[in-house]
């Protein structure tokens, strides 16, 4: 029997996994709401956390898609990186942050735990926008986690739009769930998303057959032009609701990986 992950959404982007006896987390934002400048670019914070730093401890790794953006590492959330075991990140930002960050380059994979109790951890492609953004973006990654061999398990998208890199993922990883960044988040560079849109999401579901969705990083935070109920609308209208797993910030959820037991089941 493949083991069962519990999710747990915090809030945006920042989902608790507990996965193999290790608990990961992805890009801790744990702010209240409040307004945030960096350089021309303004983020407003709509909601607060389902839960506080210290209650989610102990965390065997963050699993940080880039350290460059409020919306995906916070003040506290930045607070919070040393009380982790280990901090998996792109190169530039493990040398900006230092400490227990680790750099991880596109399809590098490294092993957290030890025993029954690990999980293969391999770093994806991710562009946050269209082409041309990377200079202005900077660097981004998405990861794979696996249990029995690396990308059998969990994709996390991370920060990006569907495109060539993404869909590589695809060619080379079957994980039986997908976790997308949705939300089309949009900021005042321009009409554009830089985190997938419906349409992304669709592409997706296309790319990985075998794979049931969950979509998070869609609330929260001003910049996010689509919410999980536009994109239930969207998927239902497509008949593909069924590949489309709901979540509800701070609601545990679990959820069966086992390719025969396509079912979910409350934690």
């Amino acid at each position: 029997m493949f083991p069962t992950p519990t999710l747990t959404l915090i809030g945006g982007p920042t989902l608790l996994i507990e996965f193999n006896g290790l608990r990961l987390l992805t890009d801790p934002t744990f702010d209240l709401p409040g307004d945030y400048e960096a350089g021309p670019v303004h983020l407003h914070k709509t909601t607060p956390p389902a839960a506080a730093p210290c209650d989610l401890l102990p965390i065997d790794a963050v699993l940080l898609s880039h350290d460059q953006h409020f919306d995906n590492l916070d003040r506290t959330g930045r607070a919070f990186l040393p009380s982790a075991g280990v901090t998996l990140t792109t190169p530039i930002a493990a040398r900006r942050l230092g400490g227990n960050a680790h750099a991880l380059t596109p399809w590098e994979t490294t092993t957290i735990g030890s025993g029954d109790e690990r999980l293969f951890i391999t770093s994806t492609p991710a562009r946050h926008g269209p082409v041309g953004i990377e200079p202005i973006s900077g660097d981004v990654t998405g990861f794979l986690i696996g249990v029995d061999q690396p990308g059998d398990a969990i994709y996390i998208s991370g920060d990006t739009v569907w495109y060539e890199g993404v869909a590589e993922v695809a060619e080379r990883f079957h994980p039986r769930l997908v976790v997308a960044f949705a939300g089309s988040a949009e900021t005042t560079r321009g009409k554009f998303h830089v985190t997938m849109d419906t349409n992304d999401v669709i592409a997706l579901v296309h790319a990985f057959p075998d794979a049931k969705i969950v979509a998070v990083h869609n609330e929260g935070w001003e910049h996010f032009k689509e919410s999980a109920a536009d994109l239930a609308q969207v998927m239902r209208a497509l008949s593909l609701a069924d590949r489309l797993t709901p979540i509800e910030k701070g609601q545990p959820l679990a959820v069966a990986l086992d390719v025969t037991e396509r079912n979910l089941t409350p934690a």
